[in-house]
């Protein structure tokens, strides 16, 4: 019995299964219903292309609103939030250990908690009154003479969500990025000062990133997924779904929106394949630019 329980398949059985479940079937789900009319009651009823004639010619709230906000919003944070993490994992490995494990359980807690401080932090922070912490500064200093809609204008609410998307930006990719700056050998650093670096920055862009490029490449791939995913931050921050204006409506609030509010599901599953679509381009993009060649 036990050498029958040996066979391979014990171990990646659980993982295939779940895999199977959690991932491809609501991916076939998803563009399967995204070629019909599903309200959620009555039997889809299949309509062909329509959804997707639909969302890229009549939709005007996603071309004008939705598609331009969530390319900004993935293409600021996702870069900004890559670069911050490795600047702080490689600035972390510089420090003894006990502190270094202090400072990365800061960094990465906010990952972790960002729903929660997302509804209590940062709303208490960005408060359209008075006792809104940043308004409340201003109007002691002067600055204004009525406490700012921070939350609910349109000329803000982009803003901040990218502030707070950057704060809980040190998640996975982050850990694995210290982990591998602390995994490089070094009598790689000490042969190549023999052999003639002079700084840091030497020390950076010759040994220590091309040493951890497993390490980068996730951590790429993980910011591409999290920030085209991203949702809950918009409608927790304004309070509201859709957003005030569409200012801070990004694909993910849409789908939503759709499904679960408007109970168009078929519609929402075209959108969210179109979402499918832009993160594994990107993905692609991502390996290509920093996977192994060889």
């Amino acid at each position: 019995m036990i050498r029958r329980m040996n066979h391979p398949a014990w171990f990646f059985g659980p993982y295939l299964i779940l895999f199977l479940t959690f991932i491809v079937v609501p991916v076939i789900m998803a563009i399967t219903l995204s070629f019909t009319y599903f309200n959620t009651i009555e039997t889809p009823e299949f309509i062909g292309l329509r959804n997707y004639v639909e969302l890229l010619t009549r939709d005007e709230i996603f071309m004008q609103y939705v598609l331009p906000n969530t390319i900004k919003f993935a293409f600021i944070v996702g870069p900004v939030g890559y670069l911050m993490s490795f600047l702080l994992a490689w600035i972390l490995a510089q420090i003894p250990h006990r502190v270094r494990t202090l400072f990365a359980i800061i960094l990465y807690s906010p990952s972790m908690t960002a729903g929660i401080a997302m509804a209590v932090v940062w709303r208490v922070l960005f408060s359209g009154d008075q006792s809104g912490y940043l308004n409340s500064l201003m109007l002691n200093w002067g600055l204004i003479q009525e406490p700012v809609q921070f939350l609910t204008s349109p000329n803000y609410l982009m803003n901040i969500m990218i502030v707070v998307s950057l704060w809980a930006s040190m998640g996975v990719g982050f850990l694995a990025m210290l982990a591998g700056i602390l995994n490089i050998d070094q009598s790689l650093y000490e042969a190549a000062y023999i052999d003639g670096m002079k700084n840091r920055w030497q020390e950076i862009f010759y040994i220590t990133i091309p040493s951890m490029k497993p390490q980068m490449l996730f951590g790429a791939v993980m910011a591409v997924v999290g920030t085209f995913q991203v949702g809950l931050i918009g409608v927790q921050l304004s309070g509201a779904n859709p957003t005030p204006q569409y200012a801070g409506q990004l694909m993910v609030n849409h789908i939503e929106d759709y499904g679960f509010i408007r109970f168009l599901m078929g519609y929402a599953s075209a959108v969210s394949v179109v979402l499918l679509l832009m993160i594994y381009g990107i993905s692609k993009v991502t390996f290509n630019l920093l996977g192994e060649r060889d």
